[in-house]
Order: structure tokens, then C-alpha cells, then sequence
């Protein structure tokens, strides 16, 4: 059966845990969907996803994404466990491998042999889950004698972030749903076509594969300014290596190269200035309602299921939240 079209609110709210529980059950009363948590600095991602279930009744609850190096796989695993009970079988947990600025600045850990880490992670954490005692050594995780109490197999998904070939046709295959971000909308065909390959790998159709991506969206009819709100928020994402590589494999290698020089150079200007206008429109989604609503209707349309709403503005975000409720929006 093909996965159905989602709408999601991102969180956590900017403004705290009180306001993220606001958010959320303004969400849920709203018509949205899901609630995907980013994990962002402040705010930890998988505490407030627990207050979040309980209280919340009907929206789905997932993580895009908690960092595969910043906890270990029993974490994980124990952490999902009790989410899943307190929402009721309602949460996700989505991983990935996160960015070298992160990990090794904020958690000052080695950011090494990501992919492997995610989907040994990955693997590591679905036989937790199922009750059986870990005797697991990877190239990069290791755990024995580690038991946890049962959930019944496939009750607790786990989904993984990609971003480039090889993550993407593992994600597809190895983990219960893949997660985008962040990428030129002309790259989105590649990446379904990796998607596509691993899917067929594991048995499964690329329709039933539930695919989730943050859209970066602001609703507004300044889009000079929206743009450089983009620009400002997202160009250092793309001076990591992780989103570097990213972006020259989605085929802008000459717009990765001139942000890696002013990055190098701490030339914000040179930074921010790499991504002109018709990049940053790619990226992100900037205008009307009505533009912004097609635009995520084409995406659907594309193979993305799990549409999550996100805006850097603060002066737009309700006016961008309002427009993809229940009432105003279907895909």
C-alpha cells in the first residue's frame, strides 16, 4: 500500500519547552499530521518529545534527526522504548549522522565513518528494540550482554537521514523510512532514484517507503527579504563538509567551491553571497500561500510523503504554520 501524504509541524518551538507543548497542541488541533523534531542546541529533542506525547492524543511524533554519535545505541533504543509507550505507538525515531560542525564542536566527538555509523547504529538499535541481547561489533559501535524489555518487531520504526548516494540507497533499504533535507529541487529525481535502488534491495516498492523532508518555507510577499533570511540561516549548513559535499554532488560544484573559500576566509559576504537567487528559491520555498502550498503539492507529487513545515522567520512563521492546517491545506 502506498504511503499516504503527510503534513507536519517542525519543533521545538523557539521560544522553550512551554511553548513547544503550545505549538504542538495548536497543531494537533488544527489538522496537522505529525510533529518532527529537530535537535537543535537548548532544547533536547527526545526529553521534550515525551511531554509533547503526553499532550497530544492523534499526531505522529518523530525525530529529524537525533545524531547517531551523541548517544549510545542502548540510549537510543531505551529512550525509543518509553516513547513509544507514552505516545501510545505513535513516535518515530529518525537518525542520522548530523554535521562535523556539531559533533565535533559542540560535542567535541570524532565525526568519523559516518555512513557506517548511522546504519550499524541503525541495525544495532532495531535488535534492541526486539528484546534480544546485544552481542554486536561493528566497525564503529560494539555492544554485549545489553537486554531491554520487547517490543513486538517493526512496532517501533527507525528511519535514517540521507543526503548522498550511498546513505540514501542505505536508508531505503536498512532503516523503515529516509528522511531529506536541505537539498536543490533539481536533485531531487538522483535522489529518488538511489531511494528507488535500495528500496528494490530490501524487497519493498520505492511507494511504500515513506520519505520525510524539512521544508524551509516562509510565506510572505517580501521574497528579497525571505531569501536572505535563507541565505544568513543556511549558507553556513552548506560551509560543513557534510552539506559541501552535498551541494557539489547536487550539482553545484562551483557554489560549494566559493562558500568553502569564504568560509576558510570568514568572508561572510562571500559566503552568504554563493547562493543567489535562484538557488536559494530551489532550496527553499518562498512566496504566496497559494506558492507555497504548490510547491508542496509538486514535491508530493515528486515522492516526498511526509511534508514538515519550517520557518527561519520568526515574523512569519504563523502566517507560514496557518497556511498548511487541515483547513487550508490538502496535498
Amino acid at each position: 500500500m502506498a504511503v499516504p501524504q503527510r503534513t507536519a509541524l517542525t519543533l521545538p518551538d523557539p521560544r522553550g519547552v512551554a511553548g513547544t507543548i503550545e505549538m504542538a497542541k495548536w497543531a494537533e488541533a488544527e489538522g496537522y499530521d505529525d510533529l518532527w523534531f529537530a535537535d537543535s542546541s537548548g532544547v533536547d529533542a527526545l526529553t521534550t518529545a515525551a511531554a509533547v506525547a503526553l499532550n497530544t492524543n492523534r499526531c505522529r511524533i518523530g525525530t529529524a534527526i537525533i545524531p547517531v554519535f551523541s548517544r549510545t545505541p542502548a540510549v537510543l533504543a531505551s529512550t525509543a522504548h518509553v516513547l513509544h509507550q507514552l505516545s501510545q505507538g505513535r513516535f518515530i525515531l529518525g537518525l542520522g549522522s548530523s554535521s562535523q560542525t556539531m559533533m565535533e564542536n559542540w560535542h567535541g566527538l570524532n565525526f568519523e565513518k559516518p555512513l557506517t555509523r548511522v546504519k550499524e547504529t541503525v541495525e544495532l538499535i532495531q535488535s534492541m528494540l526486539r528484546g534480544e541481547k546485544s552481542d554486536y561489533s561493528g566497525e564503529t559501535v560494539f555492544s554485549r550482554g545489553y537486554r531491554q524489555l520487547p517490543l513486538d518487531a517493526g512496532a517501533q520504526p527507525v528511519y535514517m537521514a540521507a543526503l548522498r548516494s550511498k546513505m540514501l540507497e542505505a536508508a531505503a533499504e536498512c532503516s523503515d523510512g529516509v528522511i531529506l533535507n536541505l537539498f536543490p529541487k533539481d536533485a531531487l529525481p538522483r535522489m529518488m532514484t538511489h531511494i528507488r535502488a535500495g528500496a528494490e534491495r530490501a524487497g519493498k516498492a520505492v511507494e511504500d517507503v515513506e520519505i520525510v523532508c524539512r521544508h524551509q518555507v516562509i510565506v510572505t510577499d517580501d521574497k528579497e527579504a525571505a531569501r536572505n533570511m535563507i541565505r544568513a540561516a543556511f549558507a553556513p549548513y552548506y560551509a560543513t563538509p557534510v552539506y559541501n559535499a552535498f551541494l557539489a554532488w547536487a550539482g553545484y560544484e562551483d557554489v560549494a567551491a566559493v562558500i568553502r573559500e569564504g568560509w576558510a576566509a570568514k568572508d561572510r559576504a562571500k559566503t552568504t553571497s554563493a547562493l543567489d537567487d535562484q538557488l536559494v528559491d530551489d532550496i527553499a520555498i518562498i512566496g504566496t500561500q497559494e506558492e507555497c502550498q504548490d510547491r508542496i503539492r509538486a514535491y508530493g507529487e515528486a515522492g516526498i510523503t511526509t511534508h514538515i513545515i519550517s520557518c527561519v522567520s520568526g515574523k512569519h512563521a504563523q502566517a507560514t504554520y496557518n497556511a498548511f492546517t487541515g483547513n487550508q491545506f490538502s496535498v
